[in-house]
Protein backbone atom coordinates (compact mmCIF):
# COMPACT_ATOMS: atom_id res chain seq x y z
CA UNK A 1 0.00 0.00 0.00
CA UNK A 2 1.31 3.45 -0.95
CA UNK A 3 1.16 6.00 1.85
CA UNK A 4 -0.32 9.26 0.59
CA UNK A 5 1.48 12.49 1.40
CA UNK A 6 -0.34 14.98 3.57
CA UNK A 7 -1.53 18.20 1.93
CA UNK A 8 1.10 20.09 3.90
CA UNK A 9 3.93 17.88 2.59
CA UNK A 10 3.23 19.27 -0.90
CA UNK A 11 4.07 22.83 0.21
CA UNK A 12 7.33 24.12 -1.24
CA UNK A 13 9.88 25.15 1.41
CA UNK A 14 9.16 28.85 0.95
CA UNK A 15 5.57 28.16 2.10
CA UNK A 16 6.27 25.67 4.92
CA UNK A 17 6.81 27.91 7.97
CA UNK A 18 3.27 28.16 9.39
CA UNK A 19 3.01 27.59 13.16
CA UNK A 20 0.03 25.28 12.71
CA UNK A 21 0.94 23.26 9.65
CA UNK A 22 4.43 24.16 8.49
CA UNK A 23 6.83 21.26 8.27
CA UNK A 24 9.77 23.66 8.74
CA UNK A 25 8.56 25.29 11.97
CA UNK A 26 10.29 23.34 14.73
CA UNK A 27 7.93 24.76 17.40
CA UNK A 28 4.70 24.36 15.44
CA UNK A 29 1.82 21.89 15.63
CA UNK A 30 2.86 20.05 12.43
CA UNK A 31 -0.69 19.01 11.62
CA UNK A 32 -1.05 16.77 8.61
CA UNK A 33 -4.28 16.61 6.66
CA UNK A 34 -5.42 13.88 4.26
CA UNK A 35 -8.41 12.91 2.14
CA UNK A 36 -10.85 10.44 3.66
CA UNK A 37 -13.37 10.02 0.87
CA UNK A 38 -15.09 13.37 0.30
CA UNK A 39 -13.87 14.72 3.62
CA UNK A 40 -10.49 15.80 4.85
CA UNK A 41 -9.16 14.61 8.18
CA UNK A 42 -6.29 15.26 10.55
CA UNK A 43 -5.57 13.99 14.03
CA UNK A 44 -3.98 16.00 16.81
CA UNK A 45 -3.01 15.10 20.35
CA UNK A 46 -3.07 18.24 22.52
CA UNK A 47 -0.18 18.57 24.94
CA UNK A 48 -0.81 19.15 28.66
CA UNK A 49 0.21 22.81 28.21
CA UNK A 50 -2.64 23.36 25.70
CA UNK A 51 -4.87 23.85 28.75
CA UNK A 52 -7.71 26.33 29.25
CA UNK A 53 -9.00 25.15 32.60
CA UNK A 54 -8.02 21.85 34.22
CA UNK A 55 -9.01 18.98 31.95
CA UNK A 56 -9.93 21.05 28.88
CA UNK A 57 -8.24 22.34 25.72
CA UNK A 58 -7.54 26.04 25.19
CA UNK A 59 -9.93 27.52 22.61
CA UNK A 60 -7.15 29.28 20.70
CA UNK A 61 -5.58 25.93 19.90
CA UNK A 62 -8.92 24.64 18.64
CA UNK A 63 -9.31 27.70 16.40
CA UNK A 64 -5.77 27.13 15.12
CA UNK A 65 -6.63 23.52 14.22
CA UNK A 66 -9.73 24.67 12.32
CA UNK A 67 -7.69 27.39 10.60
CA UNK A 68 -4.74 25.29 9.46
CA UNK A 69 -6.74 22.18 8.59
CA UNK A 70 -8.99 24.43 6.49
CA UNK A 71 -6.15 26.01 4.54
CA UNK A 72 -4.58 22.57 4.16
CA UNK A 73 -7.85 21.20 2.79
CA UNK A 74 -8.04 24.10 0.34
CA UNK A 75 -4.51 23.20 -0.78
CA UNK A 76 -5.63 19.59 -1.22
CA UNK A 77 -8.51 20.74 -3.43
CA UNK A 78 -6.18 22.85 -5.59
CA UNK A 79 -3.56 20.12 -5.79
CA UNK A 80 -6.12 17.48 -6.83
CA UNK A 81 -7.61 19.79 -9.49
CA UNK A 82 -4.18 20.69 -10.88
CA UNK A 83 -3.06 17.05 -10.98
CA UNK A 84 -6.25 16.10 -12.84
CA UNK A 85 -5.48 18.80 -15.42
CA UNK A 86 -1.76 17.94 -15.66
CA UNK A 87 -0.43 14.88 -13.80
CA UNK A 88 3.16 16.16 -14.19
CA UNK A 89 2.53 19.52 -12.53
CA UNK A 90 3.72 20.68 -9.11
CA UNK A 91 1.12 23.39 -8.50
CA UNK A 92 1.15 26.30 -6.05
CA UNK A 93 -0.98 24.77 -3.34
CA UNK A 94 -0.52 27.27 -0.51
CA UNK A 95 -3.57 29.05 0.82
CA UNK A 96 -4.06 31.72 3.49
CA UNK A 97 -7.08 32.40 5.65
CA UNK A 98 -9.37 35.18 4.43
CA UNK A 99 -12.03 34.44 7.05
CA UNK A 100 -12.23 32.18 10.09
CA UNK A 101 -15.39 31.43 12.04
CA UNK A 102 -15.38 29.12 15.06
CA UNK A 103 -18.28 27.98 17.27
CA UNK A 104 -17.43 26.22 20.53
CA UNK A 105 -20.25 23.75 21.17
CA UNK A 106 -18.91 21.91 24.22
CA UNK A 107 -15.70 21.94 26.23
CA UNK A 108 -13.03 19.83 24.50
CA UNK A 109 -11.26 17.44 26.87
CA UNK A 110 -7.48 17.26 27.21
CA UNK A 111 -5.68 13.92 27.15
CA UNK A 112 -7.35 12.44 24.08
CA UNK A 113 -6.59 12.57 20.39
CA UNK A 114 -8.75 15.05 18.49
CA UNK A 115 -10.07 14.44 15.00
CA UNK A 116 -10.52 17.47 12.76
CA UNK A 117 -12.72 16.92 9.72
CA UNK A 118 -13.54 19.16 6.79
CA UNK A 119 -15.84 19.24 3.80
CA UNK A 120 -15.55 21.56 0.80
CA UNK A 121 -18.57 23.87 0.55
CA UNK A 122 -17.33 25.96 -2.37
CA UNK A 123 -14.41 26.12 -4.79
CA UNK A 124 -14.30 29.07 -7.17
CA UNK A 125 -10.96 29.98 -8.72
CA UNK A 126 -8.50 30.96 -5.99
CA UNK A 127 -11.15 30.79 -3.22
CA UNK A 128 -12.16 27.66 -1.28
CA UNK A 129 -14.70 27.53 1.56
CA UNK A 130 -14.33 24.65 4.01
CA UNK A 131 -16.87 23.55 6.64
CA UNK A 132 -15.13 21.87 9.58
CA UNK A 133 -15.67 20.22 12.92
CA UNK A 134 -13.57 18.80 15.76
CA UNK A 135 -14.52 15.48 17.34
CA UNK A 136 -13.37 14.32 20.79
CA UNK A 137 -14.34 10.79 21.84
CA UNK A 138 -17.10 10.71 19.21
CA UNK A 139 -18.58 14.06 20.28
CA UNK A 140 -18.44 17.16 18.08
CA UNK A 141 -17.14 19.94 20.32
CA UNK A 142 -16.28 22.64 17.77
CA UNK A 143 -17.66 23.71 14.38
CA UNK A 144 -16.02 26.17 12.06
CA UNK A 145 -15.69 27.57 8.60
CA UNK A 146 -12.62 28.79 6.76
CA UNK A 147 -12.58 30.91 3.64
CA UNK A 148 -9.15 30.33 2.12
CA UNK A 149 -7.50 32.11 -0.80
CA UNK A 150 -4.57 30.90 -2.85
CA UNK A 151 -1.33 32.71 -2.14
CA UNK A 152 -0.05 34.54 -5.21
CA UNK A 153 3.50 33.40 -6.00
CA UNK A 154 4.46 37.09 -6.22
CA UNK A 155 3.76 37.52 -2.47
CA UNK A 156 6.30 34.92 -1.44
CA UNK A 157 8.84 36.22 -3.95
CA UNK A 158 8.37 39.70 -2.48
CA UNK A 159 8.81 38.41 1.07
CA UNK A 160 11.94 36.50 0.14
CA UNK A 161 13.42 39.58 -1.54
CA UNK A 162 12.77 41.58 1.62
CA UNK A 163 14.69 39.02 3.67
CA UNK A 164 17.70 39.28 1.35
CA UNK A 165 17.91 43.08 1.72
Amino acid sequence: MIQQKSFQEHYPESYAHCYGCGTLNEYGHHIQSYWDGDESVCHFMPKPYHIAIPGYVYGGLLASLIDCHGTGTAAGVAYRAAKEADPNSEPNTRFLTASLHVDYLKPTPLGIQLEVRGKVKEHKGRKVVIEEWIVANGVTTVRGEVVAVQVPASLVEELLKGKAS
